[in-house]
């Protein structure tokens, strides 16, 4: 199937607030980093998130923002994008209930939602999700890598997603049934904005407790995970589907410093190929 395009504008909420603790060496945030070294691969231009943005479909975009917003705020000035600060960092979930009110003062019908350290990701690649909100009421960008390991993998039937399992549960899996699970969760999304205007509240309702270490101690926290959301969406029986990247190179995250060399190792290649950056 081709896709010619968002018919209308689409709302972007895209999450930046982490610390990005994998960066070894940077203590900054991680989605102003370079696709251009020049003194460091810390230091340079074009920044991964600007990238980023100029591939989203046209609309209004929000920028959640916490750890380093001065630098968030300044790498994307020029791009016409809001910002909702996420007080505490609290998981995706609390990323996007930040954004919620800037999510329902928006005059549009569908949301995609993505990660700051994504670059990658084509403008046909988020209008086939944006597009796939026709025959749902949400949907999820897979991607199927040579090693699924530490992914959360979808659980599908009959062309509907049931479940993200995350990795920590599927590895205990009977052979055969891990075999039949090959399309991973990318964490990019979009979604019916009525659809998740209503479950904004379903999920601040339910936290979940997590442990993490803070100081050197094992801590509680309270987190709110966005997969839980859609969790909430299969039970009440809302559609919810995919679509697969035909490479997963689009789905890469910069998380560590070998990932930010290999990004922009493929930034310059891209250049030097076409001419155009990807």
């Amino acid at each position: 199937m081709t896709h010619t395009g968002s018919q209308s504008p689409t709302a972007a909420i895209i999450m930046a607030a982490g610390r990005g603790s994998r960066m070894k060496g940077y203590a900054g945030n991680k989605t102003v980093l370079p696709l251009q070294p020049e003194s460091s691969i810390f230091s340079g231009q074009r920044p991964i998130i600007a990238h980023l943005i100029d591939n989203l479909p046209p609309g209004p975009r929000t920028i959640v923002v916490n750890h380093c917003q001065e630098d968030v705020m300044a790498a994307t000035r020029d791009t016409g994008a809001d910002f909702c600060h996420q007080p505490k960092l609290n998981g995706t979930g609390g990323a996007i209930l930040a954004a919620g009110d800037f999510v329902a003062a928006q005059p549009v019908s569908n949301v995609v939602i993505t990660m700051g350290d994504v670059p990658f990701v084509k403008r046909q690649t988020y209008d086939a999700l944006v597009s796939g909100l026709d025959a749902h009421d949400l949907m999820i960008l897979g991607f199927s890598p040579a090693d699924k390991k530490q992914y959360g993998l979808l659980e599908i039937d009959r062309g509907r997603v049931n479940k993200i399992t995350e990795w920590k549960y599927w590895k205990d899996y009977p052979a055969d049934r891990q075999d039949n699970l090959t399309i991973c969760n990318s964490g990019i999304y979009a979604v019916k904005k009525a659809t998740l205007v209503h479950y904004l509240p379903i999920l601040e309702s339910r936290p979940q407790i997590v442990q993490k270490e803070i100081d050197g101690r094992l801590t509680e926290i309270e987190e709110f995970f966005f997969t839980d959301l859609i969790e909430f969406m299969v039970k009440d029986g809302k559609p919810v589907g995919y679509h697969v990247v035909e490479d997963e190179f689009e789905t890469m995250g910069v998380d560590d410093a070998t990932a930010l060399e290999k990004a922009q190792a493929i930034y310059r290649a891209s250049i030097r190929e076409g001419g155009i950056p990807i």
